[in-house]
């Protein structure tokens, strides 16, 4: 199989990950520096829309993020092959970095794509069908969707409506999905393997649905990095807007590695109580753990306690607020990067 081939197969989600993962170690691995088992996901929504700070970046801010991953030393990937290589337990380069964009808006193409194209990184776009059926306001066409799949541009799902689909029973929530996989099966002519949540909400019901719809890997919104041994059905993403794309935040994210845990607590991202009781256990491979650091949605500082040698347990000061919270740990690392573990939690 051609370097060609297997490219198209994975844009187009037609060849599994697991098993693509040799190809991607084959094809990739004689350019790659020093291994690494981790990489950054960044995630973006608008480019030079400013009436929509909340999900937009500036192009000043755009075009200064690019120009510090052409700086060197990152290694811009597509995402498959970033879950290709990770899933299988083969080696990415240092700083390997992925870039998702959701919702399909007319700036990607207008703007954003133009300069992905030209810096030569290849980026995700996750589609929701019906804002394209419905020629919604400032959303793109089939057609030009059909143009970025020809310039080698990975299509991806993003449900139907863009709905909270963690709200609805699963069977709303399974049509809603598979509806958009018939959409993109009639307009691009193939169904995308890879998923992310609307809002980067779900809970565990919705998490094994994504995973029976035989998907590969989705992405929630939580900041953190992907590790081989992260959940693929929760792939932590790093957003950017106008207020956290500052190029001092960019290149903070830009060189994280990843805090490695397990028995989260609690593992529903869906709240029944509130302030929860939030806790996991630290992987032996990291040190120092006495300096890890969380912070907490409108709250700041959170107290830690140490249970053991191992375990970290937060205690909030208060009840988080209704809606998305945002809770990140950071603790110091190697060469002056920082080592991050991120949870978002719902409050309904």
């Amino acid at each position: 199989m051609t370097e060609l081939r297997f490219t198209e197969l994975v844009r187009r989600g037609q060849l599994k990950i697991a098993a693509a993962a040799f190809l991607v170690a084959l094809f990739y691995l004689p350019v790659w520096g020093m291994a690494a088992d981790s990489a950054v996901i960044l995630q973006y929504h608008r480019f030079g829309e400013s009436d929509i700070p909340s999900t937009n970046v500036t192009l000043e801010q755009f075009e200064a993020h690019l120009e510090y991953l052409q700086s060197g030393g990152y290694t811009v990937l597509p995402v498959p092959h970033i879950v290709a290589a990770l899933q299988a337990g083969q080696p990415l380069p240092d700083k390997a970095v992925g870039i998702t964009i959701d919702d399909a808006i007319t700036s990607v193409i207008l703007e954003a794509w133009p300069r992905l194209r030209a810096a030569g990184f290849p980026f995700t776009l996750f589609v929701a069908t019906d804002a394209v059926d419905q020629r919604q306001a400032r959303i793109m066409s089939w057609d030009d969707i059909r143009t970025l799949v020809d310039a080698g541009v990975t299509i991806a799902n993003h449900s139907s409506s863009h709905g909270h689909l963690w709200r609805e029973s699963l069977t709303t929530a399974r049509r809603d999905i598979e509806g958009a996989q018939a959409r993109f099966q009639a307009e691009l002519g193939f169904m995308p393997r890879l998923f992310a949540y609307p809002y980067g909400e779900y809970n565990l019901a919705l998490h094994e649905l994504i995973e029976e719809l035989g998907f590969e890997v989705a992405f929630a919104q939580n900041s953190g990095v992907v590790s081989k041994d992260a959940d693929f059905f929760a792939v932590p993403r790093f957003s950017l807007n106008e207020v956290y794309g500052d190029i001092k935040r960019f290149r903070l994210i830009i060189n994280t590695l990843p805090i490695p845990v397990r028995d989260l607590t609690p593992a529903n991202p869906i709240l029944r109580r509130n302030p929860p009781h939030i806790g996991f256990t630290v992987d032996e491979s990291v040190e120092d753990i006495d300096e890890i650091a969380c912070y907490a949605s409108n709250q700041g500082a959170v107290q830690l306690e140490l249970l053991g040698a191992r375990r970290v347990e937060l205690r909030l000061s208060e009840p988080l607020q209704r809606g998305r919270n945002r809770i990140n740990c950071t603790l110091p690392g190697p060469d002056n990067r920082w080592l991050w573990f991120g949870m978002q939690y719902l409050v309904p």
